[in-house]
């Protein structure tokens, strides 16, 4: 299962003498299977609130559950998938892709080699096992961070900016490669972005946040029929939605610029 339910979550940090808030009274529910995308403008709380969901901050008020039981830290249920690529330079493809499952947290899980040789073909990457991270192009690094993940088989992805590094065309390659996969295992997916075609496309539900402090603004059904392909992005449906977001998103922008103007 990966339910995920955050109740009520504030997050603050401290800058010098004062406080920032982060995130102020977010809540929202994420259902098993689902594809979940945040976007928003910079500094609206996104990857904050991402970074919870892994456990790697605590919330300063609220909840975050996952399966109804709160979130204590890092786990193998949630794996995470940077921008930039946490692979080991000094290791082989072959070789990041399997570190996961020599951790103690996820010995005795599945059988190392099987597991790897899988991944290997699933993401294309097997003429590519001996090498190292820097012989590859981003999009080569990207599944072989995918794989990585994917080999210690969690529940959810969680993905900050996952293809943010990438050039356009091989970052449409990517958005299909994930969606495949999501077909295939239909793991829970969080994802944040700034790129509203990636949002719409990838998503079951898009969910468009407020700046200074984070907040949600709206939870927008994506009901575009799966599997999704490339072409649909000319269709109507796509379009309309595409400007709905957008449309919330620059007015938020303005509203934080005129506030900064402001003060």
């Amino acid at each position: 299962m990966g339910r995920i339910s955050i109740a009520s979550v504030t997050k603050c940090f401290e800058a010098g003498t004062s406080v920032v808030t982060a995130l102020n009274d977010v809540s929202l529910d994420v259902q098993d299977q689902e594809i979940i995308t945040l976007v928003g403008a910079s500094g609206c709380g996104k990857s904050t609130l991402l970074n919870l969901i892994a456990g790697f901050e605590t919330p300063t008020a609220g909840q975050v559950l996952v399966d109804g039981h709160p979130i204590k830290g890092p786990g193998p249920d949630r794996g995470v998938v940077f921008q930039q690529t946490a692979l080991f330079p000094w290791l082989s493809v072959e070789d990041n892709i399997g570190f996961g499952l020599t951790l103690r947290a996820n010995r005795g899980k599945a059988d190392r080699q099987q597991v790897v040789e899988r991944m290997l073909q699933r993401t294309g990457l097997l003429a590519f096992r001996e090498r190292h991270p820097a012989e590859l192009s981003g999009g080569m690094r990207q599944r072989a961070a995918i794989a990585s993940v994917l080999a210690i088989n969690p529940s959810t992805l969680l993905m900050d900016e996952p293809f943010g590094a990438l050039d356009s065309l091989t970052r449409s390659i990517m958005q299909d490669f994930l969606l495949e996969i999501w077909e295939e295992q239909r793991k829970t997916v969080v994802l944040v972005t700034h790129d509203i075609d990636e949002a719409i496309y990838l998503a079951d539900k898009t969910v468009v946040m407020t700046a200074h402090p984070g907040r949600i603004r709206e939870v927008i059904d994506v009901n575009l029929p799966r599997p999704r392909r490339y072409d649909m992005r000319s269709e109507s449906s796509f379009i309309a939605l595409r400007d709905h977001v957008t449309q919330i998103v620059r007015t938020e922008a303005i509203k934080e610029t005129a506030v900064a103007a402001v003060g």
